[in-house]
């Protein structure tokens, strides 16, 4: 056998054993799911929407471990917004705190999950601060989700 085969054959056989591992799915919720690995190394959206009443102001705090994307007060109907590509390796997640004069909340707002997946469209996760709590709308269902209840008190 050519050194060329040779090298080719290794590098088959190689790509064949690892490729299960890096698209495997265990994830930080303890779920296992047959993710779409094409689906989940696109440009991804997230947004989170002041939408409470009486000119409220949302204070917002995001990040992820290699990104803090900074601190923002956002008046009624302002929202905030980023884009990103999750890791190839290991698992992507972005957590936010808000507060309001209704309280606080802290929560992931993008993780690695099929059906966290699905609500958002596979591309675009928008979540929405209202009076009563936390949602995060589902687009392919049509509504907006309770997700989290304030909390009394503010961390911050």
């Amino acid at each position: 056998m050519s050194f060329f085969y040779k090298n080719f054959m290794f590098l088959l056989v190689l790509t064949t054993a690892v490729t299960p591992l890096i698209f495997s799915s265990s994830y930080e919720r303890g779920e296992s799911h047959n993710i779409r690995s094409g689906e989940l190394y696109k440009t991804w959206h997230v947004n989170v929407t002041n939408g409470m009443s009486n000119n409220k102001i949302l204070f917002l705090h995001c990040k992820s471990a290699q990104n803090d994307l900074g601190i923002q007060n956002l008046i009624v109907g302002n929202y905030s917004t980023w884009k990103f590509r999750p890791r190839i390796f290991g698992k992507t997640l972005f957590w936010c705190y808000m507060a309001s004069d209704n309280g606080h909340a802290a929560f992931d707002v993008y993780w690695e999950d099929e059906n966290f997946f699905y609500r958002c469209n596979w591309k675009f996760c928008d979540w929405i601060a209202k009076d009563n709590g936390i949602y995060l709308k589902n687009i392919p269902e049509g509504y907006d989700e309770f997700r989290h209840k304030w909390e009394p008190g503010r961390l911050y």
